[in-house]
């Protein structure tokens, strides 16, 4: 078997086995079993290479149930704390930890450990990637524009308070719930983000990134306690944005902005389920961001042609977003589709209102802007001069592509 699909089995089947193994041996032994089943993989990688199981995830599976018993024993033998599994929840059978239902819920368990309070912001999404979703330390370094010595340190730290702290690795109930779930959401969010929009230097779009975003987004809709309308929402925007992925660029790698993306290649099934999951978010009156913004993503995805976007309506649901949870990123799109409405004294007004450092390794998302605003309004001295300066800017090589296109047609212009 390839090892291109040795690594996809394990980005996909990791996760999941160290959920249910940390769910019987505890936190404290988060080390030891994401070591097994790292042996685990690289056993897999040899024996594979003359036969390949007819199914290497039940292959994998049996696998990780036999590591199970080797670190029972090596844990015996050790003398160290071992778990008890006749009391509590563990009174499920042994086999059963490796039902789908018990799968799904370990790994809830963990995406909750991964996003307690206390952890650092920034831990707890490198945490969230290593030890849910299977990512290893380089490609989260690369996946959050860090260095992969601060990223070992984020994932050390995580490690460490986790076992310090004597989290309880569970769904938090009653009113603690409600604070986690917010906390969760927003890892979430983050992580979908990075892969629709990356800030690595060479890639625009992350496709894995979004995918497990959605991934770990359905296993809390799949749960009654967590199923809460904010979650709906996100995943309906995850899908509204996920439907445009193909259309970003173009096969030569070039990025189209949402006026020149072809629409009869946005994926009619997931803007379907989007649709099917806003109906679920909107059941009762309760209004989240994500549910603002899924709003804006299916005025977009609803329009026949750029042309035709509702654009009153987006800023409309903008201005909502940005009363409910005010960010400099939200004025920043307010000014564009006034823009986009040829409204430019309004345009212009929340330009003003924007501090340009908040927007830090994105701000050249805001020259960019300023620079139609000029153009539009016939400036196109100064629509050049802020070009120059998102030029400067802007890290990825496919964007700074975009704008450098656009210089060129500026000063034909000109």
């Amino acid at each position: 078997m390839e090892n291109k699909h040795i690594d996809h089995l394990f980005r996909h089947h990791s996760g999941k086995m160290v959920a249910v193994l940390t769910r019987i041996f505890g936190l404290s032994n988060l080390e030891i079993i994401e070591d097994s089943i790292q042996d685990t993989f690289l056993k897999a990688s040899i024996s594979w290479k003359t036969t390949t199981p007819d199914n290497p995830e039940a292959w994998l599976t049996q696998a990780a149930k036999n590591r199970v018993l080797d670190i029972f024993r090596k844990l015996k033998n050790e003398k160290k704390h071992t778990p008890e599994l006749s009391h509590g929840a563990q009174t499920i059978a042994f086999n059963d930890f490796f039902l789908e239902t018990e799968i799904d819920d370990a790994q809830l368990r963990m995406i909750f450990t991964a996003c307690h309070p206390k952890l650092n912001a920034k831990d707890q999404i490198a945490f969230s990637l290593k030890t849910i979703s299977g990512f290893n330390t380089k490609e989260i370094a690369a996946a959050l524009l860090t260095k992969e010595d601060s990223i070992k340190k984020r994932l050390l730290r995580a490690k460490k308070f986790i076992t310090s702290s004597s989290i309880q690795f569970t769904i938090p109930q009653g009113l603690d719930l409600r604070k986690r779930i917010e906390q969760v959401l927003e890892v979430l969010y983050l992580i979908f983000n990075e892969g629709f929009h990356s800030n690595n230097t060479n890639t625009l779009i992350r496709k894995e990134l979004c995918g497990e975003a959605l991934r770990l987004c359905k296993l809390l809709l799949k749960n009654k306690y967590t199923n809460i309308p904010s979650a709906y929402a996100l995943f309906a925007l995850m899908c509204f944005h996920a439907a445009r992925l193909e259309s970003k660029t173009t096969d030569e790698n070039e990025i189209l902005d949402l006026k020149h993306q072809d629409r009869s290649r946005w994926s009619y099934p997931l803007i379907q389920l989007g649709n099917a999951m806003m109906h679920k978010a909107v059941e009762n009156d309760e209004r989240s961001c994500y549910h603002y913004e899924a709003a804006i993503a299916a005025e977009h995805i609803k329009a026949a042609s750029f042309e035709l976007t509702n654009w009153k309506k987006i800023l409309y649901w903008y201005e909502c977003l940005h009363e409910l949870k005010p960010s400099p990123y939200y004025l920043l799109n307010m000014a564009v589709v006034c823009l986009q409405d040829d409204n430019y004294m309004k345009a212009n007004f929340y330009f003003e209102k924007i501090n340009i450092k908040e927007l830090e390794q994105r701000s050249y998302l805001y020259y960019g802007a300023k620079s139609d605003y000029y153009s539009q309004t016939n400036q196109h001295d100064k629509a050049i001069e802020y070009l120059n300066f998102a030029i400067e800017k802007v890290n990825n090589k496919l964007e700074k592509n975009y704008l450098l296109k656009k210089k060129q047609i500026l000063l034909q212009q000109n």
